[in-house]
């Protein structure tokens, strides 16, 4: 069966912050939107996946050993597994996260995770 998702109203209808709501699913990937502000998430590494960032409303620093990188309204990055990474959010932003089922858990994502 086919199911559409408006990813903004989505994100929108998340109740409360840091809360990863699942919208779908892909080939073993999971597609989640999370409403986040004023939070960084320690340096952490995804061995076995990369991981997607798309930012659906506001703004976002990603901070690698290279440095930090703006992501805006819109943009996407994708971190590459093996990464030493986290995001840098000030005001509030609202994404999706496309993460190999398992990738994410309490320890990487600020502890409010749910398998």
């Amino acid at each position: 069966m086919l199911t559409k998702v408006n990813l903004l109203a989505a994100a929108n209808a998340v109740q409360g912050l840091y809360r990863y709501d699942k919208v779908g699913r892909l080939n073993g990937h999971v597609l989640s939107v999370v409403q986040v502000e004023n939070r960084t998430l320690d340096f952490h590494v995804h061995e076995q996946s990369d991981e997607l960032f798309m930012v659906l409303e506001g703004a976002f620093e990603l901070e690698t050993e290279d440095g930090l990188l703006p992501v805006a309204q819109g943009e996407m990055v994708i971190v590459p597994k093996g990464t030493l990474h986290r995001p840098v959010v000030g005001k509030l932003t609202k994404f999706l996260m496309v993460e190999l089922d398992g990738t994410l858990n309490q320890e990487n994502s600020g502890d409010q995770y749910e398998p």
